[in-house]
């Protein structure tokens, strides 16, 4: 398995716990994002940078990514564009998105993104918290646990 990272607004909070799991499973991962990113030093850490413009980070995971790998991101779109390749995808705040569910989060977000396109004023999502940063860690780690012991 590799590990994907979506560099782009990758909370601080996250970057320990993810590099304790890297260094301690011995993680390939990339970390990929259209400006530095640094989530700290690993021999199993590699850093991609690529062209400013939108979703350039996106197409190079989702062309990188094999079948089940997993990738981090609380991108959406690009989750479901890595489940579609029978990867894993998992977000910030310790989501883990699968077939069962991407659809749904997919059509919520359109419908809230043509809410937002037609003026409505709708409130974002909650600033992120230690909390969010305690699920995301126990999501990761069940789920490392579950797919690297087969």
């Amino acid at each position: 398995m590799t590990l994907y990272v979506d560099g782009d607004a990758f909370p601080n909070l996250l970057k320990p716990i993810l590099l304790r799991s890297i260094e301690r499973l011995g993680l390939q991962t990339f970390v990929i994002a259209n400006k530095k990113i640094n989530i700290g030093e690993s021999k199993f850490v590699t850093y991609l940078i690529v062209e400013q413009g939108a979703d350039e980070a996106d197409h190079k995971i989702v062309e990188m990514a094999n079948e089940g790998d997993l990738v981090i991101t609380a991108d959406i779109p690009l989750a479901d564009r890595v489940i579609a390749k029978n990867a894993h995808a998992i977000d910030h705040r310790g989501e883990l998105y699968s077939v069962d569910n991407i659809k749904q989060y997919l059509a919520m977000r359109n419908l809230m993104e043509s809410i937002r396109e037609s003026g409505e004023n709708t409130r974002g999502p909650k600033p992120f918290s230690q909390k969010d940063a305690h699920e995301f860690a126990n999501q990761l780690n069940a789920f490392l646990t579950k797919w690297l012991k087969d």
